[in-house]
């Protein structure tokens, strides 16, 4: 039997399945119970209910990409600070970049628990418990 993903690897396994528009492997990173919370909607609980959601989603906007700028890991859980394009916002792919969101993923066992999205707000960050130095993306230096 293999040894279950760590949490940051499972949740980069996520995001390329979700930016591949691959349900069957976005699935398979999912714990039955997995709960997706998107800012205040109502919560979408259970594999199948989730598979279901993610089918919908990325048919109906095949161009959805998940661009994550910075990773922190904590226990089972890791923050994603990033953006996206292509989403329902209908936004030109240059002004939808510009909009950073907060991803708080819960891995246990290498399955994803909880996939949670959450408003980039400094009143967020500070109940997450984030300091900018963690969030603002790094340059990479001279090679």
């Amino acid at each position: 039997m293999r040894t279950p993903l760590p949490p940051v690897a499972a949740v980069i396994g996520f995001i390329d399945a979700i930016n591949r528009g691959d349900v069957g492997r976005l699935t398979a990173f999912m714990s039955p119970d997995h709960r997706l919370q998107v800012l205040q909607e109502p919560p979408v609980t259970g594999r199948d209910a989730n598979r279901d959601a993610w089918h919908g989603y990325v048919t109906a906007f095949p161009d959805y990409v998940i661009y994550p700028d910075r990773l922190v890991h904590r226990g089972d859980d890791v923050l994603v600070l990033g953006s996206t394009t292509g989403s329902h916002l209908g936004l030109p792919d240059h002004e939808e970049r510009q909009l950073t969101v907060i991803w708080r993923v819960t891995v246990q066992d290498g399955l994803l628990t909880l996939w949670q999205i959450i408003e980039d707000s400094p009143a967020q960050r500070a109940l997450l418990g984030l300091t900018d130095d963690q969030l603002t993306p790094r340059r990479a230096g001279p090679s």
